[in-house]
């Protein structure tokens, strides 16, 4: 069956009914509070209704809509605190994508315990956290599938499956691995997949029973989306992108590639042109990953040049310009890049570079405006934050909390000073102003975190 939220209006009260359904609402308004979320919007309503129907579940909707909170309710709702054991299995195509549903299951207060497992960093370590089984998992096809072979995630009491980003997880190079795992999942009763696109077929080994669709692709999302394009005279197209950045300024901006190489080449160029920047792809190791990253979401960097590896699964606030230095090589690319801005409410905009032998494949909507870049152009202005590296995070039992003290009591900066924290397992990050880098990192050289002498410096 397939539902529209054209055809759909819900009002509070009828909201509120389907939500008593599966979770009382005392807990919802929990979870919703600890996510900073005032109500559940029609998604999340009518996907935790569905739920409750007999057969699977597709919901379909725009990047940045709510989808994880429309997936992550129903699985509570399935889930037993009764019951050993995992319960639940969600599958991402990208590491990013499992670390942001993780630290979204986190924030919710479940009390469910819940691991993550992906590749890029030791099997050691999740082995240690899969050894009391986790009721959640998340994790990516080829690591998942390599615990379950090892016998490390036990499968026999798992009865919900998520397959997020199902039309990129489903792709070929996926399939032997999810076959597999899907495979061993014999209590399985419950499968939901999500996608911001409609064009993957399903094959017949996900199982799908009497899937009922929740279409949410209205189209809403391009009305806060603008589009323009830029034509550089030549076909090397550097020097168009320097002059773009410098007219755009110091606002959140991701610079898409279609190759690893000529992510570094554009990244370097733009460097030494005097523009800050950080780069991002798939053959960086995982701490070259997670600086990049926290740089960028901090503000240490206003731009980050990447390939599509971050066009999925990358959660970034309030990131105003997506360019495509390279042309998207199909629609759901095209789709899923634009996807990082106008986000929710948010508006953003999508800007074209096109050298002269190059036009906007025919799966663009409309005519973009065509921006005239000026003769004479000023640098962006530096960046006013610095990210510090900690060799010290969860396993070590430090937080935010205990970060912000360090920094305020051995370090004396004002709490203004500290911008975004995050704290991994072995490491952290912190934002503080540039201005006082010198001086705090002076200040506390030879103090302790919580007891403990670590090493603190600028993130490389």
């Amino acid at each position: 069956m397939l539902f529209n939220q054209r055809t759909i209006s819900l009002n509070t009260r009828l909201r509120s009914y389907f939500c008593r359904m599966l979770l009382p609402p005392e807990r919802i308004d929990k979870m919703l509070s600890h996510l900073r979320i005032n109500e559940l919007n029609e998604l999340q309503t009518l996907a935790l209704d569905a739920s409750t129907q007999d057969g699977d579940l597709v919901l379909l909707s725009d990047t940045g809509s709510g989808k994880t909170v429309a997936f992550l309710l129903p699985v509570l709702s399935f889930m037993d605190e009764k019951t050993a054991g995992t319960q639940a299995l969600v599958i991402v195509p990208s590491r990013e994508l499992a670390i942001q549903i993780e630290q979204v299951f986190k924030t919710m207060g479940t009390g469910f315990k819940v691991t993550c497992c992906y590749g890029g960093h030791l099997r050691e370590t999740e082995e240690n956290n899969l050894k009391e089984a986790p009721a959640f998992i998340v994790g990516t096809p080829g690591r998942l599938a390599d615990h379950i072979r090892r016998g490390n995630i036990h499968t026999g009491k798992i009865k919900t499956l998520v397959l997020d980003e199902f039309d990129k997880s489903l792709e070929l190079g996926f399939q032997e691995e999810m076959s597999f795992i899907i495979g061993s999942l014999p209590s399985l009763n419950k499968r939901i997949l999500t996608s911001a696109t409609t064009a993957t077929d399903i094959p017949d080994f996900v199982g799908l029973r009497s899937a009922r669709t929740l279409d949410f692709l209205s189209g809403e999302k391009s009305e806060r989306l603008a589009l323009q394009q830029v034509f550089s005279p030549d076909n090397d197209k550097i020097d168009t992108l320097f002059r773009l950045v410098c007219r755009l300024g110091n606002r959140s901006t991701v610079v898409f590639c279609n190759h690893r190489e000529s992510v570094e080449r554009v990244s370097t160029l733009l460097r030494e042109k005097g523009v800050a920047n950080v780069f991002y792809h798939g053959a960086l190791e995982q701490p070259e990953r997670d600086s990049a990253l926290a740089k960028f979401r901090n503000g240490s960097s206003p731009i980050l040049v990447t390939t599509d590896l971050a066009a999925r699964g990358l959660d970034v606030p309030n990131i105003r310009y997506i360019i495509h230095y390279h042309l998207p090589t199909t629609e759901d690319v095209y789709t899923h890049r634009n996807g990082r801005t106008a986000r929710v409410d948010a508006s953003g905009t999508a800007i074209f570079l096109l050298s002269p032998e190059e036009s906007l494949p025919s799966y663009i909507p409309g005519q973009p405006e065509t921006i005239e870049l000026p003769a004479e152009f000023t640098l962006p202005g530096k960046p006013q934050w610095t990210t510090l590296y900690i060799s010290a995070g969860k396993k070590d039992k430090v937080n935010k909390v205990d970060i912000v003290g360090f920094f305020t009591n051995k370090g004396q900066l004002k709490k203004e000073d500290i911008g975004l924290i995050e704290v991994k397992d072995f490491f952290s990050y912190v934002a503080i102003r540039k201005t006082n880098v010198p001086h705090t990192l002076q200040l506390i050289k030879n103090e302790k975190l919580k007891n403990k002498k670590v090493k603190i410096e600028v993130a490389k």
